[in-house]
């Protein structure tokens, strides 16, 4: 049995690979997301640029979206990286990003948010939406 700490460190690792893919010619500003259901699998995503303003799509949205078209529908974690190496500053995920979470989560969904060190830190899903 995986624990905790190892599919952690995993969405860490798959965060961070993915990373580099991000599509940021305009924001210049990278971000991955990996959610985790309630099964084994992680699911990756990149923030995706766009010229047109309100288009461009968030890491987040995009691994939640991998996640429902595997057929998931319950997330238990999310880990965002975002920024360049050396920041030092936490990404957290926008308010519209959080209400999509929210529509797949319960009062145990966790965020982890992290710089590209490995430094972490975590919130309850449902602290970052108060009322």
């Amino acid at each position: 049995m995986t624990s905790e700490h190892d599919f952690i460190h995993r969405m860490f690792e798959a965060a961070k690979s993915a990373h580099r893919n991000a599509y940021v010619p305009y924001c210049r500003y990278p971000v991955s997301a990996c959610v985790k259901g309630e099964g084994a699998e992680i699911y990756v995503g990149v923030n995706v640029d766009n010229r047109v303003p309100g288009q461009t799509v968030c890491a987040e949205s995009v691994a939640l979206g991998s996640m429902i078209a595997a057929g998931e529908h319950r997330l238990t974690h999310v880990l965002v990286l975002g920024g360049h190496p050396g920041s030092g500053h936490f990404c957290m995920p926008c308010g519209g990003c959080r209400q999509r979470l929210m529509e797949f989560a319960d009062d145990r969904a966790v965020i982890h948010t992290c710089l590209h060190n490995g430094n972490m830190t975590s919130y309850n899903l449902f602290e970052l939406l108060p009322d």
